[in-house]
């Protein structure tokens, strides 16, 4: 799909890069100067540069909310809109796979400042699921090879990483658009409080239960597990179309009763079919516990956001660890 994509892109980039530079003159401040034009990849990386920017450059999200980004790829629109932008903001080339490839694709062309958004933060090793002897097995992997696994993407879901990667995006923005970076560091500051009280959240109401397992369906959650002192148990590793071998839900059914575990977790873009199946071998419910991986707009028009969003898993993880 991606090779077809930068095939067809080649044939957009004369029209794209005509269109670009009307829409961009279009999309002006009151002032009649133009906006920096800035594509992020999935929601996290949308707020995060929506709370930034505010009104001084136009932030669009490229992957729907309704997708699953783990596996999405871009069509060849998507890639004339990346072509078109000044900036593309992502989380990480273990997330968004296909990056890498389009970056190199767009070669000595016009093409954006590629932000990747974790640098400088160091990755955990992802989980394997088939090479599990215990529920805590940790195996380091290449992506793409099937026997191997790789470096954990999933940092926005520590509000303690998403600080940095705030303030990764706002470096960006404050280099590509200087004229506007007082702008940029008063709203980043005001964001960078508001989830410093979220971090302090967590910590204040999870200190309590250092050391608790929780079971997820998938291994989104390792980076927010361990920064509050929480062990993740996950079913499969870190994609969500993985699924389990029989011997590894005999294994967690079995790490499940010994612990007293009575709540699976699914996250809200995946079938909860494998959540299910361990649930029901063992008598537990299952629940929610967001990846924000996708927000709709009628959840973001009720005033839900990442910060929101993440104050209802603390809710939902204090109450199963609680128990």
């Amino acid at each position: 799909m991606i090779k077809t994509c930068l095939v067809t892109v080649a044939c957009l980039t004369f029209i794209s890069g005509c269109s670009s530079k009307e829409t961009a003159n279009e999309k002006g401040n009151a002032d009649g100067d133009k906006k920096i034009h800035v594509v992020t990849t999935f929601y996290p990386m949308y707020e995060f540069t929506k709370r930034i920017a505010g009104d001084q450059a136009t932030v669009d999200l490229l992957i729907p909310t309704n997708s699953e980004p783990h596996a999405w790829e871009p069509t060849p629109k998507d890639m004339a809109n990346i072509q078109s932008a000044d900036l593309l903001v992502y989380n990480s080339p273990y997330f968004e796979t296909w990056v890498p490839t389009v970056e190199e694709s767009l070669g000595k062309n016009k093409k954006p400042l590629f932000i990747d958004a974790s640098e400088g933060i160091a990755l955990m090793k992802g989980t394997a699921e088939d090479e599990h002897v215990s529920a805590t097995d940790e195996k380091d992997h290449d992506h793409g090879h099937g026997h191997e696994y790789p470096m954990d993407p999933h940092v926005w879901l520590s509000p303690a990483l998403a600080q940095k990667e705030v303030e990764t995006i706002t470096a960006a923005l404050e280099k590509k658009d200087p004229k506007n970076k007082e702008v940029y560091e008063k709203n980043s500051q005001e964001y960078l409080q508001q989830l410093k009280g979220l971090d302090q959240s967590y910590r204040d109401s999870l200190k309590e239960y250092m050391g608790k397992e929780i079971i997820t369906q998938h291994a989104a959650f390792g980076y927010l597990t361990k920064e509050y002192g929480l062990k993740q148990v996950p079913i499969a590793g870190l994609s969500p179309e993985e699924e389990p071998s029989a011997a590894r839900l005999a294994e967690l059914k079995t790490f499940a009763q010994d612990h007293n575990l009575h709540t699976i977790y699914f996250e809200e873009l995946a079938s909860p079919k494998v959540a299910q199946t361990l649930a029901s071998e063992i008598g537990a419910k299952t629940k929610v516990l967001h990846t924000l991986e996708g927000l709709s707009k009628e959840d973001q028009d009720k005033g839900l956001n990442y910060i929101e969003v993440m104050k209802i898993n603390l809710k939902s993880l204090v109450g199963t660890l609680s128990q």
